[in-house]
């Protein structure tokens, strides 16, 4: 996924763990989050709550490789941008991450 957003002109920042992200300097910086919702510690769901009870509401795009209709209805009803399942349609990932993108019109992402 990081090559693939780079190829786009995107500039990516990775992070082991859902804790390294909330502690690192890129959270005030990130205008787009992609996050796994299977992550150990902090799922990607309980991350974006996190975020939006802490104030930070980055547009979010959630992938899973078990989707489950009642989580998907749930984080899009939150406002989580995409909800997508794996294997990822690269197309479909740069349409949600353009939309969600568009809103900030900047170039930074958070897988």
């Amino acid at each position: 996924m990081r090559r693939l957003l780079k190829s786009h002109g995107y500039t990516v920042a990775v992070f082991p763990s859902a804790a390294e992200f909330l502690a690192s300097a890129q959270l005030s910086a990130t205008t787009c989050l992609v996050a796994d919702i299977h992550m150990p510690a902090m799922t990607g769901a309980q991350l974006y709550e996190h975020l939006i009870a802490t104030g930070h509401a980055i547009p979010t795009i959630l992938i899973t490789a078990h989707p489950e209709e009642s989580v998907r209805q749930r984080m899009l009803s939150l406002g989580v941008g995409c909800y997508l399942p794996k294997p990822l349609d690269e197309a479909v990932l740069i349409d949600c991450l353009r939309c969600a993108l568009a809103r900030g019109n900047a170039h930074h992402v958070v897988p």
